[in-house]
């Protein structure tokens, strides 16, 4: 029996230098890598990477075809990607087939400033590749440019202010990135509308299949039959419709819920069950907080 290899584990931004066949970094704890001169075998990390610092990749130019939620476009003027500690990646299709570079920024960096907290609320590093940040060439050079200054920073000799510089330097790096990804979800309306279209069918689907009486529907479940990430799923919600994905499904149970009160079949605790609640009373609160009235009381109002 063939034995599974775990995923190759960099501890530090050294040992990615090295497996890239790159000089050593010239920060311990921050670097960037340029795709044009680094050398590897992706058969080396079939199983894999898993890193223990964050990773932007800004890939200058892609070949062929990348997938965006449900449908495939080009977008050969290159784009960004984003990795948290702790995720694990594919190397042969996070690395292959474009040009650009990545930078790599080991937690350790941030701990002096308010970003190592604020690094973490920007959704885009829980994205998967497939959800990628495709750039304009206009925005492609106020990216470039960025990473230029960081690379400029670094290559000079390190003071008392280097950090202070490359840190507000990727902070700008973080806004941009956010307002694109923003612009993205606007632009991209038709795949969004597809999106909502399916997703709504995919609740209906599960209320209507009986589903539902295993549990609740969940964002995961969401994101998994529309191949996206839950993240991505409900950041794309919040700017399309201003609602994220949970309040999407609070609305279809809402809806769903008084189907099953007008209609007379089923008590307010066998609507409970029908819904996927464990507990009537779970269901009682979430239809007062969303309608203003009790489920009985709702009923009531139907016989007025």
């Amino acid at each position: 029996m063939k034995t599974v290899k775990p995923p190759v584990h960099f501890r530090s931004l050294s040992a990615l230098h090295q497996a890239m066949r790159q000089p050593a970094p010239l920060h311990p704890l921050i670097s960037i890598i340029n795709y044009g001169e680094a050398v590897f075998d992706p058969e080396d990390f079939e199983n894999g990477i898993k890193l223990d610092f964050y990773k932007i990749s800004f890939k200058t130019e892609f070949n062929g075809k990348i997938r965006y939620g449900q449908g495939y476009y080009d977008f050969e003027e290159g784009g960004m990607s984003f990795v948290s500690p702790g995720q694990i990646l594919k190397m042969n299709e996070e690395e292959a087939d474009y040009s650009g570079m990545s930078l790599h920024i080991h937690p350790d960096f941030l701990q002096p400033y308010s970003l190592i907290q604020k690094i973490k609320k920007y959704g885009f590093f829980s994205y998967s590749t497939a959800e990628a940040l495709y750039l304009s060439e206009k925005e492609k050079k106020t990216v470039l440019a960025v990473f230029d200054n960081i690379r400029g920073e670094l290559n000079e000799r390190i003071d008392q202010f280097s950090q202070d510089v490359i840190i507000s330097q990727i902070e700008l790096l973080l806004t941009y990135s956010n307002r694109f990804y923003n612009r993205q979800f606007i632009t991209r309306k038709g795949v969004n509308n597809d999106l909502v279209t399916k997703m709504e069918k995919i609740l209906d689907d599960y209320f209507d299949d009986g589903k539902s009486l295993r549990g609740l529907p969940t964002v995961e479940y969401l994101a998994s039959e529309l191949n996206l990430t839950a993240r991505y799923l409900s950041d794309m919600l919040r700017q399309h419709t201003g609602q994220n994905a949970q309040h999407h499904i609070h609305d279809k149970l809402i809806e769903k819920a008084k189907e099953y009160l007008s209609n007379g079949r089923f008590s307010v605790s066998e609507t409970a069950y029908h819904l996927g609640f464990e507990h009537p009373q779970s269901f009682s609160k979430l239809f007062k907080k969303k309608t203003g009235l009790t489920p009985n009381g709702f009923r009531q109002s139907l016989q007025k």
